[in-house]
């Protein structure tokens, strides 16, 4: 087995870490403090435009698109390292790089299933970094985990035009409150009677201007409005009618479309996750040699060494874990790495938020304070053992498909 980085990653990760070095860290005290001054919370400080224009100047930018077409044409063997480092500032070094989700992800869409005219309107500018996007899903009336109960309708209007009329009520949209986001791609039900449950669905693109679409009210996440990834908004389409030719891919490939666009979103969560602990470990080392409590450095007390040692061990074992995962998908599909995508979906934000918990801990009221990142990172993590599945639904097709070898 060969552990290397090839020439070609290592060469992109020195890089990456000297503009995380140089632009990145510095700018996260910049953003918040340009943020306090903005008319709208929701718009974007004028430092992560300094940071976009210096990151495409120096060729790191849109990384994760392994389509040499439109991204950097990596392997996702080659993007994990480069997607932890940017996990270690997630609220900005993604967004920079134009690798953040969800625009990630309705990239990935629009690359594989969209027509020509929809690349040349939609993805081009999401691709230079022009516009924001939001992928609209979930619903607050349903257990939207599994995706054929979802009860938004996409129906042909009956009046002859050619259009689709949409009606739902959405929620928890990422990136929607950005004054950015100018298109969503919305998944409803074009066949609702259909037998077949997974051929009820489709997608379509809705420019966020179209009569009938109105963004209701940024959600909170543990009390955080999310700012830097946009805001998460409550999404409601009463009637809102788009032309037909905005179906993307086919009528009734609604659900595989968003199998096809989670399997990568899912990893790239979780090689962002392994930045994130290894920032928590970082913020441990140094709290721990610089306080003293009882007579001796934090770095002295068992119970600090046993936490910096038990979370190094859980890094380097989700690392591996995640590599052998990018690995199976270059080589085998997505189809092919079904078992190791949900693993490293279970177990990835599981053990960072046990890390992130440890270093609140070792922080004390400075942990869950804005002065440091912890707090924040915390509710990210946590809030990735909902996202794009919850834990639960994994565990469940994870033992399914390993009992089937028993039946």
């Amino acid at each position: 087995m060969d552990f290397a980085f090839d020439a070609r990653t290592e060469e992109l990760r020195a890089r990456l870490l000297a503009f995380m070095d140089e632009y990145v860290y510095p700018a996260e005290a910049v953003a918040e403090e340009q943020r306090a001054a903005l008319a709208s919370p929701w718009d974007t400080p004028a430092v992560v435009e300094e940071l976009k224009a210096e990151a495409r100047r120096q060729g790191l930018w849109n990384l994760f698109l392994p389509d040499a077409e439109y991204g950097a044409g990596l392997t996702n063997l080659q993007y994990a390292p480069l997607a932890e480092i940017t996990g270690r500032s997630p609220h900005l070094a993604p967004i920079a790089t134009n690798c953040a989700a969800p625009d990630t992800g309705n990239m990935e869409v629009l690359a594989q299933f969209g027509t020509e005219e929809q690349k040349k309107q939609w993805l081009e500018p999401l691709l230079a970094g022009d516009i924001r996007s939001a992928f609209a899903m979930t619903e607050p009336e349903v257990a939207s985990s599994d995706a054929t109960n979802i009860t938004t309708h996409i129906e042909r209007a009956s009046d002859g035009t050619d259009e689709y009329v949409i009606t739902g009520r959405k929620w928890y949209i990422s990136g929607a409150m950005n004054p950015d986001c100018k298109i969503f791609i919305v998944m409803g039900k074009t066949d609702p009677d259909g037998a077949d449950i997974r051929r009820q669905q489709s997608m379509v693109l809705v420019p966020r201007d179209t009569p009938g679409v109105t963004v209701k009210r940024a959600m909170q996440v543990f009390g955080y409005e999310d700012h830097s990834h946009g805001g998460h908004a409550e999404v409601v389409f009463d009637h809102a009618r788009v032309p037909v030719a905005n179906l993307v891919g086919e009528e009734g490939g609604g659900f595989a479309i968003a199998q096809a666009r989670l399997g990568p979103g899912r990893i790239h969560h979780c090689m962002r996750l392994i930045g994130m602990a290894e920032r928590a470990i970082e913020l441990m080392c140094r709290r721990a040699v610089s306080r003293t409590a009882f007579g001796k450095a934090l770095a002295q007390q068992g119970v600090v060494q046993n936490w910096i040692a038990d979370a190094r061990v859980t890094v380097e074992q989700l690392r591996l874990l995640v590599l052998k995962t990018a690995w199976l998908m270059d080589t085998v599909g997505n189809k092919g790495a079904h078992t190791e995508i949900q693993a490293i979906k279970i177990a990835t934000p599981r053990a960072v938020v046990g890390i992130l918990d440890r270093a609140i801990q070792l922080h004390g009221a400075g942990g869950v304070s804005q002065d440091f990142p912890l707090a924040e990172l915390y509710a990210s993590a946590r809030t990735l053992m909902l996202a794009d599945g919850p834990d639960e639904v994994h565990q469940r097709s994870l033992a399914r498909r390993e009992l089937k070898k028993y039946l």
